[in-house]
C-alpha cells in the first residue's frame, strides 16, 4: 500500500495551499466533468430502459384486468396510456417509499412498542439529510415532491461520478480517472443514483471527504464526513478513513491537525441519534426500530455465505440468493485487485469498512448498491485494467458492456420486486 503523497514533495513549499488546491485547472475537474456527462446520460438511459420494461408490463397487466372487468371480448391487454406513472413508481419503490414519507410527514413523534415495517413509524430507521434536501428542493422546484427528489438525485449522481473521476485522476492519472468514471456510472449498483434513495448524496459527500483527506484538508474532510454520517448508516466507514488518514499524517509528518477530521467525522450520526431520541421521546429510538421493524442483527458475514451456498445448491430458484452470490464473489475480486494495485491506504480502509458493514447484518447483506458505496474498489479495478486494456482489446469493452446490461437488468429486477435491493 502507498499513501500517494502529492508529486514533487521536495518542493512542497511551492505547492498551492488551502482551497487553492481545489482549483479546477489543477485537479482536472472540468476535463473529468465533460467526460462524465455523456457517460452518465448513457448510464441513466440504461436505468430508464430497465424501468420502462417494468412499466410496460405493469400497463399490460392493468389493461388486461380492466378489459376483464369491463367484459371486453378477447382482452389482449395491449399497452395503453402513459408510462410515466409506472416508471416513477419503479424509481420511488422500496426504500424510496420511506424517504418520501419522511419528506411529506417528517419523523414520528412516537414509536409504538414492537414496531414493524408495516407501520409508518418504521421510517425512523432512515437518516435525515437526503429527505431534508429533497424537501428544500421541492420548495424551489415546481412539479411536486417526487419530481424534486428524483431531480435532486440526478444532479447528485452526476456530481458523484465526477468526484470519483477527479479522485482517481488525482491519485493515478487522467486515463484511470476516465476509466473510473465509466465503471462507476455503469456499475449495476449505480441504479440508486436514479432512485429516490440517499446513496447519491452519500457518495458525493464520501468522495469529497476522501479527496480532502488525500489533499490533507482536514477541516473540509471532517465537515464532509460529518454530513455524510447524517445520510446513511454505512457512511460511518468515513470515520475509519479519517482515523487511518490521521494515523498516517501523524506518523509521517507529525501533523496533529489531522485529528480535526477524525473528531468531526461522526458528528452527523451522533447528532441524528440525539435529535431523534428527543423528537420521539425515547433514547435509542433508531436502534430499536432497526432491531424490531427491520430485523437488523449481526451475522458477521454468515448470511452472505449461507445465501451464496443456497444459490449454488438451488440455482436460479431465488433471485435474491443469486444476487448475493454474485455480489459476494465480485467483492472478493475487487478487494484482491485493490491489494494488487496498492490502492491508497485511506481509500482501502474506507472500502474495507464499507464491505464489513455490508456483510455484517443478519438480514440484507451483499448487494450491488452497498458494493457501490465502496467505490474506491472501482478505482482500483480501473487502475488494474489500465495496463491490460492495451494488451487485450476485448477485456475492457466486454466489462463495460456487461456492466451496462447488468444495470438495466437490475433495475428491472428490482422494479418487479424480484429481489431485495
Amino acid at each position: 500500500m502507498i499513501t500517494d503523497t502529492p508529486q514533487n514533495s521536495d518542493h512542497a513549499s511551492l505547492r498551492p495551499t488551502g482551497w487553492a488546491r481545489l482549483d479546477p485547472r489543477r485537479q482536472g475537474w472540468w476535463d473529468i466533468f465533460v467526460y462524465a456527462v455523456p457517460v452518465y446520460v448513457v448510464s441513466r438511459l440504461c436505468v430508464l430502459a430497465g424501468a420502462a420494461v417494468v412499466a410496460a408490463e405493469l400497463r399490460v397487466d392493468t389493461n388486461i384486468a380492466d378489459d376483464i372487468l369491463l367484459d371486453v371480448p378477447d382482452p389482449h391487454g395491449a399497452a395503453r396510456g402513459s408510462a410515466i406513472g409506472p416508471i416513477v413508481d419503479v424509481l420511488t419503490s422500496w426504500d424510496g417509499r420511506w424517504y418520501m414519507e419522511i419528506v411529506r410527514n417528517g419523523y414520528p413523534r412516537e414509536i409504538p412498542p414492537e414496531v414493524t415495517y408495516h407501520v409508518d413509524e418504521a421510517r425512523a430507521a432512515f437518516f435525515p439529510l437526503y429527505p431534508v434536501l429533497a424537501r428544500w428542493t421541492d420548495v424551489v422546484l415546481p412539479g411536486g415532491d417526487v419530481l424534486a427528489a428524483l431531480t435532486l438525485n440526478i444532479v447528485l449522481g452526476l456530481i458523484a461520478i465526477t468526484l470519483i473521476g477527479v479522485l482517481a485522476r488525482r491519485l493515478y492519472g487522467a486515463a484511470v480517472g476516465r476509466m473510473s468514471v465509466l465503471l462507476a456510472a455503469l456499475f449495476p449498483g449505480s441504479f440508486v443514483l436514479s432512485f429516490a434513495y440517499s446513496e447519491a448524496l452519500m457518495l458525493v459527500l464520501a468522495a469529497a471527504c476522501l479527496l480532502m483527506l488525500v489533499e490533507r484538508e482536514w477541516v473540509a474532510a471532517g465537515v464532509f464526513a460529518a454530513l455524510a454520517t447524517a445520510t446513511r448508516p454505512n457512511s460511518v466507514a468515513l470515520v475509519v478513513a479519517c482515523a487511518v488518514a490521521a494515523f498516517l499524517a501523524i506518523r509521517e509528518r507529525r501533523d496533529y491537525r489531522s485529528l480535526i477530521a477524525l473528531a468531526l467525522s461522526p458528528l452527523g450520526f451522533i447528532t441524528f441519534q440525539i435529535w431523534l431520541g428527543q423528537h420521539a421521546g425515547e433514547t435509542g429510538a433508531w436502534f430499536r426500530v432497526q432491531r424490531e421493524a427491520w430485523g437488523e442483527g449481526a451475522s458477521f458475514g454468515w448470511t452472505a455465505v449461507e445465501n451464496t451456498i443456497d444459490a449454488f445448491a438451488n440455482p436460479l430458484t431465488s433471485p435474491t440468493d443469486t444476487l448475493t452470490a454474485i455480489c459476494f464473489a465480485a467483492t472478493i475480486v475487487l478487494v484482491v485487485l485493490a491489494w494488487k494495485v496498492r490502492l491508497n491506504w485511506v481509500l482501502f480502509a474506507y472500502s474495507l469498512a464499507v464491505v464489513a458493514l455490508m456483510l455484517a447484518p443478519a438480514t440484507v447483506t451483499a448487494r450491488p448498491r452497498f458494493m457501490f458505496a465502496a467505490f474506491p474498489l472501482l478505482i482500483a479495478a480501473a487502475k488494474w485494467y489500465e495496463p491490460h486494456r492495451t494488451r487485450d482489446e476485448l477485456i475492457w469493452p466486454l466489462t463495460i458492456g456487461a456492466c451496462g446490461a447488468g444495470l438495466a437488468a437490475l433495475t428491472g429486477l428490482y422494479g418487479v420486486f424480484g429481489a431485495i435491493p
